[in-house]
């Protein structure tokens, strides 16, 4: 869990906006609820020195990325960073092919903690060599950090990445739409159809990952970001926040610091939620949780209201079982029931209920 820069800022990165992320993350109950790295992503690169070394835009960074990542950790939060496979990263700046050992030392003489590995300018390299590559370099490095490896799921990296990394992306970039292909970008309920089918290759230290939050950048309704937000948790994927959260309104800030629904994502058993029925718009998704119970989410994918309905037999479950279950966005108990679920959600809504002997 963290925060990622791209989303919201993309190359408008610079110290002042690092430093007001750490500052927010650490102050206003994101770090409690499990928020710790605070990741640059693209465009804080500054030249090579003469030995190959990279080096950061001094113009944009003037104190450095050792005394920024200082900072991050004097806020008791993680310091992550962009790099790229290929020559070049996707904003143009140096990228890590031919410098991955020495750019795994300055990673580490900085002081970071995660690594989001990106795949522009590659050409004919193979992706699993390339990725290897820098995992070995991080490892000799001597300081762990954790490897995102960001190779859009072109060459399916859910097949070799537990190899060498942590999480590995399944999908191109998301962008802040309901659904559809925007450029080289996917709206949420896109990227949720990519992601789901790979639910087989997830599990604890090993993630997919559908990118990055969009929730509170402005361009979905509060009701959608909900749906975003759960759908994420179900799937167990990296929970990486991508809006401006020094600014950030109530609304944002009561979906991205939903504890019910991040212990969702967090759950220690790792199992990635998946869609066991679907009815035209309406689907229902399950995880199984570390307590034996489960999670439930009804999604209404349609226009209009919609009553969806979950059997307990669809569930994996007998029938006639008595359950407890808990609403976890409206924060409350809804007493024992048996056979089935039912519930009107709002168009392009989620419920979502725990589900305990």
């Amino acid at each position: 869990m963290g925060w990622n820069s791209w989303n919201k800022f993309a190359c408008n990165v610079n110290e002042k906006v690092i430093r007001a992320t750490a500052d927010a993350i650490a102050s206003n109950g994101m770090r409690e609820a499990g928020y710790e790295y605070v990741v640059i992503d693209d465009c804080w690169h500054g030249t090579r020195d003469a030995n190959g070394f990279i080096t950061e835009d001094r113009e944009r960074f003037p104190s450095g990325l050792k005394a920024l990542g200082d900072y991050i950790h004097g806020k008791g939060l993680k310091f992550g960073i962009y790099s790229d496979a290929g020559t070049k990263t996707c904003g143009g700046r140096p990228g890590s092919q031919g410098h991955e050992y020495q750019d795994a030392i300055q990673y580490a003489r900085w002081g970071v903690d995660y690594l989001k590995y990106d795949w522009c300018s590659t050409g004919v390299r193979n992706a699993e060599e390339a990725y290897a590559t820098m995992a070995d370099a991080l490892k000799a490095s001597g300081r762990p950090i954790l490897f995102s490896m960001c190779e859009w799921g072109n060459n399916r990296p859910w097949l070799w990445g537990q190899k060498m990394g942590n999480m590995w992306r399944t999908t191109g970039d998301i962008t802040d739409k309901w659904t559809g292909k925007h450029n080289y970008s996917w709206g949420v309920a896109s990227i949720v159809d990519m992601n789901e089918p790979l639910w087989p290759y997830a599990g604890p230290g090993h993630w997919n990952d559908p990118d990055m939050l969009e929730v509170g950048n402005g361009g979905l309704t509060d009701t959608e970001y909900r749906a975003h937000f759960s759908l994420w948790a179900m799937m167990a994927a990296p929970l990486i926040a991508g809006n401006d959260v020094a600014t950030m309104n109530q609304a944002t800030r009561d979906i991205l610091l939903n504890r019910e629904v991040i212990a969702v994502d967090q759950d220690r058993l790792g199992q990635q939620g998946r869609r066991v029925a679907r009815d035209g718009t309406s689907e229902v998704w399950v995880k199984q949780m570390a307590d034996g119970g489960r999670t439930l989410l009804l999604w209404n994918r349609g226009e209009t209201l919609a009553r969806i309905t979950a059997e307990w037999t669809t569930l994996g479950l007998p029938a006639d079982v008595r359950l407890k279950a808990r609403d976890l966005w409206a924060h409350k108990d809804l007493g024992r029931m048996s056979r089935r679920y039912s519930a009107e959600v709002a168009p392009h809504g989620v419920a979502m209920v725990r589900l305990n002997p």
